[in-house]
């Protein structure tokens, strides 16, 4: 197992990078802790740590053990059922054909993957709107370029032909999601309180905030790629790029990275010891030949990964604006989240203090932040980054861009519902729930959980 995130004021050892663990190791917190299906918590007077204990080679599950209860979602994939609501270009003619896809148990990515290599096309001319849970059943479109059968079958995924399109699908055709979501291992208490907390929360709305899933390049006490991109730095995002180990990274890329930690600068050693095939190998190539051609090399990246590296960071950086926006609107709250390491403040009433419509742009060079207390907020939170507005550009890159727009501040589900708590079949003498709702684009169903969490 591996077991991640940990920390010397959990009582043990520092585990903030991926440590190998021989099986039946005790830890050494063990009296402090709990275990929660694959989820581990180290209980502190500060706050609960998310330890998280999983075979190494599978990567890390997303946790579904909330922090102060033991309400568990994620059991299954059927626990979590997330489908598009999108307004499709459909035409009697076009040079796409768009398809309804119900998938389970695997990424977007790999069904991405299966369709080229049935199709005999490349992956680019796979073009899905949105990136989906893999723990969880959702119904999702994408538009093929060229032609296909009417039904498209793989590893966890089927298919229908919907019709044809002159475009490919955009982020932007996506209306909403809709979730149905079980909770499980409820107490009678709470299984009695949550209806009461969705209702008050499709009310009074919450904190916009990225949810976790939106991170998965952000390495805890590492090296954000995106920040050093901004930073003009090409070499310390190159080496972060190789060098810094991720979640779900197999052995062989794992073993790839500590040899590059050291052995920076060694160009033959490393492309002799790149996993094959790999990204990397295209890099290095390029190094051997131009040992310090830091800014062209980090171009030949592919342009989907420094596309995630620059949105994470941003992301980052418009969690901490809004958070301290709400602090000094609102003042401090006795309730947090914790997202990618940040302690993210929640508030009941937001709607009665704030415009329920009330929006933050997102950082970039470009942006115009009217309000003089949020304009504060920006240039506060950038300086603790060493940034400023202006720096908010990708200006070493060619083929990756941050992206330009505004942000709801506020979240406020719609159309919920809530069943009566029914007998957990999973967790006996324990209860389970099923609620439904409706989100905007590129909000969180995980951030609404947390909230009922609280």
């Amino acid at each position: 197992a591996r077991l991640v995130c940990g920390s010397k004021r959990d009582g043990g050892p520092d585990f903030s990078e991926f440590s190998r663990l021989k099986p039946g190791l005790r830890l050494p917190f063990a009296p402090r802790t709990r275990l929660c299906q694959a989820s581990l918590r180290c209980k502190t007077r500060r706050r609960p740590r998310f330890i998280g204990v999983f075979p190494a080679e599978a990567g890390p599950p997303t946790p579904f053990c909330t922090e102060n209860q033991a309400m568990r979602y994620k059991v299954q994939p059927e626990d979590f059922i997330v489908e598009e609501r999108i307004r499709l270009p459909l035409a009697p003619r076009g040079r796409f054909a768009i398809y309804r896809v119900h998938k389970r148990g695997v990424t977007t990515l790999s069904v991405q993957a299966q369709m080229a290599r049935t199709l005999k096309v490349p992956q680019s001319a796979i073009v899905f709107p949105a990136l989906k849970d893999k723990d969880a059943i959702a119904v999702q479109h994408v538009a093929v370029r060229g032609t296909g059968p009417g039904r498209l079958m793989g590893d966890g995924f089927v298919g229908e032909f919907l019709g044809r399109s002159p475009r490919p699908l955009a982020p932007t055709d996506i209306i909403a999601n809709r979730f149905t979501i079980v909770l499980r291992g409820l107490s009678a208490e709470e299984a009695a309180r949550i209806p009461e907390y969705l209702a008050q929360v499709a009310r009074s709305g919450l904190p916009n905030y990225f949810d976790q899933q939106r991170f998965g390049s952000l390495v805890p006490g590492g090296d954000p790629i995106g920040k050093r991109i901004l930073q003009r730095d090409a070499e310390g995002a190159l080496r972060a790029y190789f060098t810094q180990p991720f979640a779900g990274d197999p052995a062989p890329v794992r073993e790839f990275k500590a040899l590059a930690a050291t052995r920076w600068g060694d160009w033959d050693a490393l492309f002799k010891a790149a996993p094959r095939p790999s990204n990397y190998r295209s890099v290095l190539t390029y190094l051997r030949d131009h040992p310090t051609g830091y800014r062209r090399a980090l171009n030949l990246v592919t342009r989907r990964l420094l596309s995630l590296y620059l949105a994470a960071y941003q992301s980052f950086l418009w969690n901490r604006i809004a958070a301290h926006y709400l602090a000094t609107r609102l003042g401090e709250s006795p309730a947090h989240i914790e997202v990618a390491g940040e302690r993210l403040p929640l508030y009941r009433e937001l709607s009665q203090h704030l415009d329920r419509d009330a929006t933050i742009p997102l950082p970039h060079h470009r942006a115009v932040y009217a309000d003089p207390t949020l304009a504060a907020v920006v240039t506060r939170v950038l300086e603790e980054e060493g940034l400023i507005l202006s720096d908010i550009k990708a200006r070493i890159l060619k083929k990756a861009y941050l992206p330009k727009g505004e942000r709801a501040l506020l979240l406020f589900p719609q159309d919920t519902s809530i069943s009566s708590p029914q007998p957990d079949d999973l967790f006996p003498g324990r209860s389970k729930l099923t609620l439904a709702f409706t989100l905007p684009r590129g909000s969180y169903a995980t951030l609404v959980l947390k909230a009922l969490a609280r």
